[in-house]
């Protein structure tokens, strides 16, 4: 029998390429998301570890516990080679009129706890020299040799005394680079010496002993075992908390806090994989209805000749088991191909340090061919019992399509029907799930009501399908002959209809289900992008009331900078909400209503906004043990640099929105009543429509860096560029998946037809031989294709529509409303497409029985 079914599956290889090309894009997706998951934890472990660069051991706390005495301490630990704070300070540097705030940190004995390179010249050796980013000495104009000025600002005592600013003039001795993206937040970070660093933190923190670090990072002797060295380090008095751990472990920690908003995205596309599993084990299933039944004599004669009932069922799961291996292979191929092209997208189109190759893990491998194995022997099963269950000679006669008279269609009917009510009612529950904060069970449980109601509308198919595709095709009645004979074919033959048009049903709804899927998706992420990157950048200036704030003649550079479309200043001071005797001290903004709404992304945010009210942010609602509302009052107080209210408060009417984290808006005319003299510290930019986000803000960088003052700019639109070509690149290979996905529609249309064709030929050649011409004849079996496949596709469309939508609030319901996205044009095509294959399929087959005489075909059987 294994010599036979092989024989078997060589003849059928067009019939079973269907099959495995739904099985190769299930078990791809499966690979590629679970690589795509690995990378994501991969390269997050990489990114927060890069400032512990090869670090054997990390002395961490929670908060900023470890002291230079602690410092010292495990420095001198035995078995101990060097170890290094990782301290960093923000300083103002400045150079041929150019100043930028850039961070600072300090050298090591050893090279094993720094993670940037010298890219020219060398790392500092003596307190009067510095090496620089390669980014930031561009911007300042420097090269190794010249000199820049630092200026290190005094800190505030308990009284509010801020002491003298400190200024160093130092010789720039290397450049570097940041390979790992340690310090890629901040552009980078100079590096000066130890005992620099040393001094800058104690005029930060107002003396040497109360300077502070989070981590102290440990370069072990070569032959200390990290176990003795941890020993070691663990008996020392350290501060309560303090903990050892080793780099890796630490980072592994770090990543896990970091990614676990990330898993959502993980989530989804394992979603999508999981039903186009349950899609191409449907597509498998009706595969093999169709060369079960195409074979029926062929199965009917091994019975006669003494074949068992096992013999035959066991051939055909045979027969699955190997197309599911084969496919699971052809799909984890695809799937590390499709991953590994991915990351090599990313790695042209973000900054974030990024691996060049893809791991492939044992899990990534395996887990993709058991599940297409499985899969596809599961489908598998009931042509395989369809196979066994009819006596010899039944086999040679056709088998009618159930019908709700009989009990077997009853019963058929009435599990159809609950599972599709039932489905659709766990379909709901997701969503509800989704948008109350569950996505992991909102997407489980839209899995299971997604996959049992389809499963529930193709098992009651066979009812409810050629009546729809009858009832389109009684329009096209008066139009002739052929297109009256057209649609009572479909009536005529239920089985053939409902397979027919079910190959095609499956494939459009999960193109639909994609596409609706990836726009609804879009939307939503992109809402979320617009709460946390609500203008283009920021300019900001440090120099604090006392300073000149932003002044107009920057501003004017600032509006005539190359791809800024408008530049809104924001006076700014200290702040106090009162709400009973609870109180929160705020940072206080004034800004025009109308200029607000023409460059944030969200205008309703201040759509409100008037000498009346206050514009809340939510991060700021919590006022002590009150949370705020919309609609609540406030008296708002401004304060002075100690944080004490001055002179009497403004009560206003709150409107809470997500805008930027901690501050509040007001309009100018009450901010001039609570501060007449506040400074202009902030600015908002709109960029051009059409403007490149991340050069607009190099540009603005270099006018801010030609001002002799501390400004720093935010640029959130080129990490709202960078994200939103993440997403584009994303739904264009999902776009390219349901290309491959149309084409298992084809597939199994073709398949379908090409057996109905073959089943008809005695049929073909009476209505031949009662005067239907050839031409008649061709027409009749296109109309009748284009009618089942059209049916099939708006059906498809239609029910694609419903889970993309509700996978997508599923998935991203808790960031935010899921709005019902329809990409019509994409739809569209999706219909024509559909309707020329139907045509396609149908009139191929139908040439080769309108070739054949009519006393031939009339001679078959």
């Amino acid at each position: 029998m294994i010599r036979l079914t092989l024989a078997q599956m060589r003849r059928s290889v067009a019939r079973l390429a269907a099959a495995g090309i739904a099985i190769a894009i299930g078990t791809g997706f499966v690979a590629a998301t679970l690589v795509a998951s690995d990378l994501i934890r991969t390269a997050t472990t990489d990114s927060v570890a890069a400032p512990y660069a090869r670090a054997d051991l990390v002395v961490t706390t929670d908060g900023d516990q470890l002291r230079p005495a602690d410092l010292k301490a495990v420095a001198a630990t035995p078995g101990v080679a060097a170890a290094a704070p990782l301290a960093v300070t923000g300083e103002d540097i400045s150079a041929h009129g150019k100043t930028i705030n850039a961070e600072f940190t300090g050298t090591t004995t050893d090279l094993r706890l720094e993670p940037q390179r010298v890219h020219d010249g060398a790392f500092p050796s003596a307190d009067d020299e510095v090496a620089l980013p390669v980014g930031q000495a561009e911007r300042l104009g420097v090269t190794v040799g010249d000199t820049v000025t630092v200026k290190v600002a005094g800190s505030y005592d308990d009284k509010g005394t801020q002491a003298p600013d400190h200024t160093y003039r130092l010789r720039v001795v290397g450049t570097l680079d940041d390979p790992y993206g340690a310090w890629t937040d901040a552009g980078g970070a100079g590096i000066v010496t130890a005992a620099r660093l040393g001094g800058w933190l104690a005029h930060d923190y107002g003396s040497a002993a109360a300077v502070a670090y989070s981590d102290v990072l440990v370069a072990l002797d070569p032959g200390t075992s990290t176990a003795q060295a941890t020993a070691a380090l663990d008996a020392l008095s350290l501060p309560d908390g303090a903990r050892v751990l080793t780099r890796d472990a630490l980072a592994r920690e770090l990543a896990a806090q970091a990614t676990g908003d990330d898993d959502v995205f993980t989530w989804v596309v394992l979603t999508f994989a999981a039903i186009a599993l349950v899609v191409a084990a449907l597509v498998i299933a009706n595969t093999f209805q169709v060369l079960v039944a195409q074979r029926a004599r062929t199965l009917a004669l091994l019975r006669c000749v003494g074949s068992s009932k096992g013999q035959l069922g066991r051939s055909v799961v045979f027969e699955a088991t190997v197309l599911g291996l084969v496919g699971s292979i052809v799909g984890v191929a695809l799937g590390t191909a499709l991953a590994q092209t991915v990351l090599s997208i990313l790695r042209t189109r973000t900054t974030t340090p990024l691996p060049r190759t893809i791991e492939v893990s044992a899990t990534s491998v395996l887990v993709p061919l058991v599940v297409g194995t499985v899969v596809t022997v599961v489908a598998s099963l009931a042509p395989a019992r369809a196979a066994t269950r009819v006596a010899p000679l039944a086999a040679l006669r056709p088998s009618d399509a159930p019908t709700l008279t009989t009990r077997a269609g009853k019963v058929r009917g009435v599990l159809a029907l609950l599972a599709t009510v039932g489905g659709l009612g766990l379909l709901g529950a997701a969503v509800l799930a989704g948008t109350h904060g569950s996505p992991e069970i909102g997407l489980a449980v839209g899995v299971v009501g997604g996959a049992t109601s389809f499963l529930g509308i193709l098992v009651g198919s066979v009812f409810w399908m050629p009546r729809v595709v009858h009832a389109a095709g009684a329009m096209l009645g008066k139009a002739g002959a052929s297109s009256r004979l057209a649609s009572a074919n479909t009536l005529r033959n239920p089985r053939r209809t409902t397979a027919t048009s079910t190959a095609l049903l499956i494939g459009v709804t999960l193109v639909a289900m994609m596409a609706t899927g990836a726009a609804s998706a879009r939307v939503t992420l992109g809402s979320t992008l617009d709460e946390h990157y609500p203008v283009d950048a920021v300019v900001q200036s440090y120099d604090g009331e006392d300073g000149p704030g932003l002044t107009p003649a920057l501003r004017t550079r600032l509006a005539e900078t190359d791809g800024v479309r408008r530049v809104v200043p924001l006076a700014s001071t200290g702040g106090e909400l009162e709400i009973g005797k609870e109180t929160s001290g705020v940072a206080l903004f004034g800004v025009d209503p109308a200029s607000a709404r023409a460059v944030v992304r969200n205008p309703a945010v201040f759509a409100g906004l008037d000498d009346t009210s206050i514009v809340v942010d939510r991060m700021q609602a919590d006022v002590g043990n009150t949370t705020l509302h919309d609609g609540d009052t406030v008296t708002l107080h401004a304060t002075d640099s100690n944080g004490d209210p001055t002179g009497a408060g403004v009560r206003l009417k709150v409107h809470v929105a997500t805008i930027s984290a901690g501050d509040v808006y007001v309009t100018p005319a009450v901010l001039a009543r609570l501060a007449p003299h506040a400074v202009t510290g902030t600015a908002w930019l709109a960029f051009a429509d059409h403007a490149d986000a991340a050069d607009t803000l190099a540009a603005v960088q270099d006018t801010v860096a030609a001002e002799d003052s501390s400004i720093g700019v935010v640029g959130p639109a080129a990490e709202h560029a960078s994200m939103e070509k993440v997403v584009d690149t994303i739904l264009a290979i999902v776009l390219g998946l349901l290309a491959v996905a149309v084409v298992i529609a084809l597939v199994g249309v073709a398949n379908t037809l090409s057996l109905s064709v073959l089943e008809r030929r005695r049929e073909s050649a009476t209505l031949r031989a009662i005067g239907l011409t050839r031409g008649q004849l061709r027409w009749m079996l296109a109309q009748e294709g284009m009618l089942i496949a059209g049916v099939g596709a708006v059906v498809g469309i239609v029910l694609g529509i419903v889970y993309g939508w509700a996978g997508a609030a599923a998935a991203l319901g808790s960031f935010g409303p899921s709005p019902l996205v329809v990409p019509w044009a994409t739809l569209g095509v999706v219909l024509v497409v559909a309707l020329v294959a139907g045509l396609v399929a149908s009139v191929l087959p139908g040439r080769s029985a309108a070739r054949t005489s009519p006393v031939a075909a009339l001679a078959v059987e």
